[in-house]
């Protein structure tokens, strides 16, 4: 766990820079070169300063040990800090969305001057800046495995693409459609609306105990059924926590077997699974007694 807080700190840190200096640069060629959609762009770019902030406590609250009041460990932490990047970055987009809104009302972009190249200049490094951003985090929250890092990710993915409908607007706006610039806003709005849904709704469904992949499951099925003394699994229940899960599993085994021999059976079921799976956190499994039938009970078996 050390390792993996050391790694999101370390992505954490680098992302904070980068997004104070191009959040500063967009402000400047902004207004310096007057588009409003760079300027919007600016905003997103600040507030991933913020979020990131909130991934590193999340992070770090989540790490933490199990102590008497939280016997299961503090991974939801985790979950609560996706949550809340994602409640943020609804909120931008939403103010984003307003601005350009008022905009087209008002029709003020028509006493605006006409975007510089300075704001061409900025909205294409950001461009390239923050999609390389998306894949330097994304590739650390999957080695990570941390939503909050993957939402912080896709906050990179949402800006490089507000950059890309800024870059639109300000050339449209150069060659003499200057409505553009606003509705290019209005895009900025609608992308960052549509990742904050997508990363409520992975932070939602790890706060409620959704079960787990169905690939995992499928995986955790055959390592179970592949250990040597297990007949069948009658019951199967998975839960995550957080960026953790956790694994209830009834099995069947000979019950002719004595105690020692069951709980053997059942360790390794346990350890094989937690081993194969290192986002299992806790496995419990119980063994179940293979009833032998007699003659008369099979013969109305088959009748079934």
């Amino acid at each position: 766990m050390i390792a993996k807080e050391k790694n999101i700190f370390k992505i954490s840190a680098l992302t904070i820079v980068v997004n104070l200096l191009l959040s500063l640069f967009k402000f400047f060629a902004g207004i310096v070169g007057h588009s409003e959609a760079l300027f919007s762009d600016a905003i997103h770019s600040a507030s991933d300063v913020f979020s990131t902030i909130i991934v590193i406590i999340g992070v770090k609250i989540s790490n933490k040990q199990a102590d008497a009041s939280h016997q299961y460990g503090h991974e939801k932490f985790e979950s609560l800090a996706t949550i809340i990047l994602a409640i943020i970055l609804f909120v931008t987009g939403i103010e984003i969305g307003k601005t350009g809104v008022l905009s087209l009302i008002h029709k003020s972009y028509l006493h605006k001057e006409i975007p510089t190249l300075i704001t061409v200049v900025a909205a294409s490094v950001s461009i390239v800046t923050k999609e390389s951003m998306f894949w330097y985090t994304r590739h650390g929250a999957k080695k990570n495995n941390s939503s909050a890092l993957m939402a912080d990710a896709w906050h990179h993915r949402s800006d490089a693409l507000s950059s890309i409908g800024s870059l639109i607007g300000i050339l449209f706006a150069r060659n003499g459609y200057p409505f553009m610039d606003p509705i290019a806003s209005l895009v900025i709005c609608l992308f960052i609306i549509k990742a904050a849904i997508d990363i409520l709704k992975d932070g939602t469904e790890k706060m409620v105990d959704h079960s787990c992949s169905d690939e995992d499951i499928k995986k955790i099925k055959e390592e179970i059924l592949a250990i040597e003394g297990v007949d069948h699994i009658d019951s199967l229940k998975t839960r995550e926590f957080g960026d953790r899960s956790y694994v209830d599993v009834e099995i069947a085994a000979d019950g002719n077997l004595s105690l020692y021999d069951s709980h053997a059976i059942a360790v390794r079921v346990h350890n094989q699974i937690e081993q194969v799976l290192p986002t299992v956190k806790h496995c419990m499994v119980h063994v179940n007694p293979i009833i032998a039938m007699g003659p008369l009970e099979n013969k109305q078996k088959g009748e079934k």
